[in-house]
């Protein structure tokens, strides 16, 4: 059995109703046989999300003493939740359930209706670690303050607002001069991060447990500037050639901030690791296939 003493639940607000009520259900009916009493939680769960009877069972706490005393999270939700709580969870490598109650869901792999036989796998310790690497990035200031610092698990990237112009950027790897580009911008991702932003600009897939990063251009001016993948240990930084309107930098599609012609953005593996527990019998390549239907003609 999977020694799992304080387990936490989150979950996406917006979430079908339905889904999230069975996903609970099965939670709840799963705590007993682990042992527990109850799960954790730091978000309010409406009535119409959870039946009221099932109240008892997922203990409210702060967020901050959720992040500190949980040592596995279910995620019930898609990628965006998953991708969030990996932020938000970054200085501990606690292992992540990911179940999908939305429709793409490539990291949270297991569907709502697996989830029942996929918690039973959890309790009879029938699952794997995978463990994946994540970013960490700082943009820098004129005085080489950092401005902005944060761990990621899928990409950076830099990019324009709708209406501004084509980018003239510079890209430094290990502190020497590797390319300018004249581009809509520039994606610094993980292997994990391959199949999200990356992959829609042109970029390779690349197998998750690789040591590696990627960096792909978006929509480049020119046939030579194409996607390169470089080693993990990989120093990455881009700044502007010449000033630019209305650049930002995300952080996981999630979190923007503006990135100004006297600014540098750094881009790093991070120390910390993000550990996803896989049920027995789930493969990459299978996942490929169902999620995004490659290799399909």
């Amino acid at each position: 059995m999977a020694d799992f003493r304080k387990i936490g639940v989150v979950y996406k607000p917006k979430a079908d109703a339905d889904r999230l009520n069975r996903s609970f259900k099965a939670i709840a009916g799963s705590l007993e046989k682990w042992g527990l009493e109850y799960a954790l939680r730091y978000q309010e769960i409406p009535e119409t999300v959870m039946d009221s009877s099932l109240n008892n069972r997922f203990k409210r706490i702060s967020k901050e003493q959720f992040c500190d005393t949980v040592d596995m999270v279910i995620v019930l939700g898609g990628d965006g939740t998953l991708l969030s709580l990996a932020r938000m969870m970054s200085q501990r490598e606690v292992p992540i359930f990911g179940v999908n109650l939305g429709h793409l869901g490539f990291l949270t792999e297991t569907p709502v209706d697996r989830i029942e036989a996929a918690l039973e796998q959890l309790i009879e310790g029938k699952f794997t670690y995978d463990k994946r690497l994540m970013l960490h990035g700082e943009i820098i200031g004129p005085g080489d303050e950092t401005i902005v610092s944060e761990t990621v698990l899928n990409d950076v990237v830099v990019n324009k607002a709708a209406l501004a112009r084509i980018m003239d950027l510079k890209l430094t790897i290990d502190g020497f001069f590797a390319s300018d580009y004249k581009s809509d911008g520039l994606i610094v991702s993980t292997p994990t991060g391959s199949t999200a932003y990356s992959l829609a600009a042109g970029g390779a897939i690349i197998f998750p447990n690789t040591d590696v990063l990627a960096v792909t251009p978006i929509c480049p001016h020119s046939l030579t500037n194409r996607p390169i993948v470089l080693d993990a240990g990989s120093v990455i930084e881009i700044s502007l050639n010449r000033p630019h309107e209305n650049v930002y930098v995300t952080f996981d599609g999630q979190l923007g901030f503006r990135f100004f012609s006297n600014y540098r953005l750094q881009v790093k593996r991070s120390d910390r690791m993000v550990r996803l527990i896989k049920p027995t019998g789930t493969y990459y390549f299978e996942v490929l296939k169902a999620k995004l239907k490659w290799g399909e003609r």
